[in-house]
């Protein structure tokens, strides 16, 4: 099972394969009314009926960062500076058109001993809490001194669920407890998340401490929360009022199927893109006498552009598969500078070692019979951003093994045909080179781990730079090879093309496996 890497972000727009997931109502503030419910039922928002959960907590707690993760939106604001949010904005989780539950990102509270000292001025009895809690709404709405707990109070009273959100890696103080006083009056389903932003020292202190309030306590790091760990989170909220549990254990079982649809696109789009990488070539027409040399140059550099289009926008649908629209990445390009020699320190980086190089060899005709002429080189480890570092390869068709490790001059073959008209045509490509699909494969499955494994709270750029074929065993590296050769020369394409995507298919799906298996130990 291929190992799992998890990483960090980057932004932009729509891009690639078309998004199930419709991001809405981006207005810089949204307020709810007190006593004016999120729709026409208790707790539930105004779209569809659906839950709709308040995120409150003081500034700085990592309050936007779980908005971010339970949304699956990069676009929600992450500053590092307390107090970033300022207003109330509401993010839908939207699949296919149809919204599942709703985040309110809302302001830190920051008096919440002077507004407990108002209720308890004004309500002597527990029964008529809610009701105190919104008439101080009302009486305040417009009181700038309380603006930020008017607009964390405002979603709750109106129908929304709580979640609570600290900061442990921070000590449990007394003066927390005023905060969360205010919140069990608005009597309101609630839940505790403890998020670890630095560390989890005092995660044990803030357990026990907010179970004395809330209903339900869980520890929650927002960069972290593999995907399972959100959808126990959601079920959990289910338990909690019964008008939920049913709208939520659809959105969970929705969300579930998503994440297998997200998996399986993006193997069909890496297997596309692999299956073009080694296919394809570019051809132009010469007259009689013309000279070869501009030619070529203007063939090869159209032949590297299209490579580093092609793997773009591979990238860009998995992103958007995974609902990022805005992520960032550090990734070495593949350079195609003909000046350039190989770093042999990353020769194999992304696709084959050496050793396994033969093994696949062998497998795609190489060794055995020399006929195939493919080229087994050391990769180095940009790709496609300048495709040099490549074409410095290892050439010659496979004799013995000796010969599987020289140098070639391209990643790709040129040859010269006549045509009728009279004159010639170069072609270049498609590539020749065993271990280019390899890199190709091995770039775009470590870039689907670390999109698919990494939360929306993430903002750091996302970093492609680490081996992760190493993996696969010898008989997979062999029928790889073998389904590469074979949609090289044309051979049984749909037949190679079904076996290389079930096998994407598989080991995308695996992803989600050894990040659940591996946070458990």
């Amino acid at each position: 099972m291929p190992p799992v890497a998890a990483a960090p972000a980057r932004r932009g727009g729509e891009r690639g394969a078309p998004r199930r997931l419709a991001f809405v109502c981006r207005s810089p503030a949204v307020h709810t009314h007190p006593g004016r419910g999120m729709g026409g039922r208790q707790g539930m928002s105004r779209d569809s009926q659906v839950p709709g959960f308040a995120v409150v907590g003081r500034p700085n707690k990592g309050k936007s960062s779980v908005v971010a993760t339970l949304a699956r939106d990069d676009s929600v604001h992450i500053a590092a500076a307390a107090g970033s949010t300022r207003d109330v904005r509401r993010f839908p989780m939207r699949v296919d058109g149809e919204t599942l539950y709703e985040l309110v990102d809302t302001p830190g509270m920051q008096r919440a001993r002077q507004v407990l000292a108002w209720l308890r001025e004004h309500c002597q009895d527990a029964a008529a809490r809610p009701a105190a809690v919104r008439q101080f709404l009302l009486e305040h709405r417009d009181d700038a001194q309380f603006a930020d707990e008017v607009h964390a109070l405002e979603p709750v009273v109106a129908g929304a669920g709580i979640i609570y959100v600290v900061d442990g890696s921070v000590p449990f103080g007394a003066d927390y407890e005023a905060e969360m006083e205010v919140l069990r009056w608005t009597g309101r389903p609630s839940l505790a998340l403890v998020n670890p932003i630095e560390n989890s020292d005092y995660v044990e202190q803030w357990v026990t401490g907010l179970g004395q309030y809330f209903q339900t306590v869980r520890v929650f790091d927002a960069h972290r929360a593999e995907h399972h760990k959100q959808l126990e989170l959601l079920s959990l909220f289910g338990h909690l009022d019964p008008e939920w549990q049913q709208p939520l254990q659809r959105a969970v079982s929705v969300l579930r199927a998503d994440r297998e649809r997200q998996h399986l696109e993006a193997a069909e789009a890496i297997a596309l893109m692999v299956e073009e990488g080694i296919t394809y070539s570019v051809s132009q027409a010469l007259p009689e006498g013309a000279p070869e040399a501009p030619v070529k140059k203007l063939l090869y550099n159209r032949y590297c552009r299209h490579l580093i289009r092609r793997e773009r926008q591979c990238r860009e649908q998995v992103e958007a598969l995974f609902y990022y629209r805005e992520l960032k990445t550090a990734e070495a390009g593949m350079d195609f500078d003909e000046e350039e020699l190989f770093d042999q320190e990353n020769w194999y980086l992304w696709g084959l070692s050496q050793r396994q190089l033969l093994v696949a060899a062998g497998a795609a005709g190489g060794i055995a019979g020399g006929s195939a002429g493919m080229v087994v080189d050391g990769m180095a480890g940009g790709l496609l951003h300048g495709l040099g570092t490549l074409a410095g390869g290892i050439g010659g068709a496979i004799a013995s093994s000796r010969q599987v490790l020289r140098r070639s001059e391209d990643i790709a073959r040129w040859t010269v045909s006549g045509i009728p008209t009279g004159g010639r045509r170069l072609v270049y490509g498609p590539s020749r080179n065993l271990n280019f699909p390899f890199v190709l494969l091995g770039r775009a499955l470590q870039h689907h781990r670390q999109v698919s494994q990494r939360t929306h709270a993430v903002r750091g750029a996302l970093k492609l730079d680490e081996p992760v074929l190493d993996w696969l065993d010898d008989s997979q590296r062999r029928k790889l090879a073998l389904i590469f050769e074979d949609l090289r020369r044309g051979r049984r394409v749909d037949q190679r093309r079904s076996e290389l995507v079930g096998l994407l298919r598989a080991w995308c799906l695996a992803a989600d496996h050894a990040e659940s298996s591996s946070s458990s130990r």
